[in-house]
């Protein structure tokens, strides 16, 4: 009796997950019409105002109404934490859920999504600026990778998540293991896996090489829709190359290329990449979640449709006719 009147003051919080490219974008939005819901992004790089083409942030005119939160709120300049992220978003789910709508995050960056999915509590492990300097000269003498491969001898589980040139997360995990003697991935593992609300989530999947060849079209339209000229406005405004907004995926690749690093071709093919490898890093984040129902994207999407809301029906204890728009069971469509 107990445990359900706990559950019942919960608020629910719906999650859609899953690799860049794989169809959260059109899936969440006929999922937020179908179930009154209000969209807020998972996405640590959608936040950055003037960076749309390279996060594959939607356009307001193609958000069919859908309130998405979010989406815009720092400058490039400006550097945003997990931290922000968790308050930021914990407002919202609060905020949403009081106008009676149901709260609804759909993304690919991991470490956000699960610290407000479980309440992670982070450490307050202090700051040591010298120790940051000295990891940035040798980063700058020896290369990304180095730092990258210092950061493997003492947090494989960090190093294995971090990109190498995700210098400021890399840094802040070798400052994590320097002032504390712990590393950043067993304090992650240490937190508590209750969640603080009553969850639904879903996770999106689909065979490797079809998924590969999507991120590659996508890649290729973004190009065609002007990446290359986004990222010199950005330059030109004076953010500055090796801050932390441009170390995002198509945006160093470029800046490469721009700076006269590479030629265009070979910034395009290092974006496509480690834009697969992202992807494979985010699956791998993901399948280490649990309470994810998966759903693969590469079966027949009009059972796979009726499946998932199912799933959220019954996480959620309600009948489908919950739904705002219950024709939606009958069709729809994942571009």
């Amino acid at each position: 009796m107990q445990e359900a009147a706990n559950k019942e003051r919960k608020q629910r919080l719906l999650v859609l997950v899953g690799p860049t490219a794989v169809g959260k974008t059109q899936l969440s939005l006929d999922l937020a019409k179908a179930w009154n819901a209000e969209i807020i992004s998972g996405d640590s790089m959608q936040v950055y105002r003037e960076m749309n083409i390279g996060t594959a942030k939607l356009p307001l005119a193609e958000r069919q109404g859908i309130i998405h939160h979010l989406i815009d709120i720092c400058e490039p300049e400006e550097s945003y934490s997990v931290a922000d992220f968790q308050q930021q978003c914990g407002n919202a789910i609060t905020d949403i859920s009081a106008r009676g709508k149901l709260p609804f995050i759909v993304g690919g960056t991991g470490l956000y999504i699960e610290s407000v999915c479980y309440g992670f509590e982070f450490d307050d492990n202090g700051a040591d600026p010298a120790f940051r300097e000295e990891q940035q000269r040798y980063a700058e003498e020896n290369g990304a990778e180095a730092l990258h491969a210092r950061l493997a001898l003492v947090d494989p589980g960090s190093a294995q998540r971090l990109h190498p040139n995700d210098q400021r997360r890399i840094i802040r995990a070798l400052e994590i293991h320097h002032l504390s003697g712990e590393t950043m991935t067993a304090q992650l593992e240490r937190q508590k896996k209750e969640s603080p609300y009553e969850l639904c989530i879903l996770g999106l999947t689909m065979d490797r090489e079809v998924l590969y060849s999507r991120i590659e079209q996508r890649i290729d339209q973004m190009l065609e829709e002007g990446l290359v000229e986004e990222v010199r406005r950005l330059l030109d405004r004076g953010v500055a190359p090796d801050g932390v907004a441009m170390q995002g995926l198509g945006y160093k690749e470029i800046v490469m290329y721009l700076r006269g690093d590479c030629t265009l071709e070979a910034a395009v093919e290092l974006l496509k990449r480690d834009t697969r490898r992202f992807a494979k890093r985010q699956l791998s984040w993901f399948r280490r979640m649990k309470d994810i129902e998966w759903i693969d994207m590469g079966e027949n999407f009009h059972n796979n449709l009726r499946r998932i809301h199912g799933i959220i029906a019954g996480k959620f204890q309600v009948n489908l006719e919950y739904t705002s728009n219950q024709s939606f069971l009958d069709g729809g469509n994942v571009q």
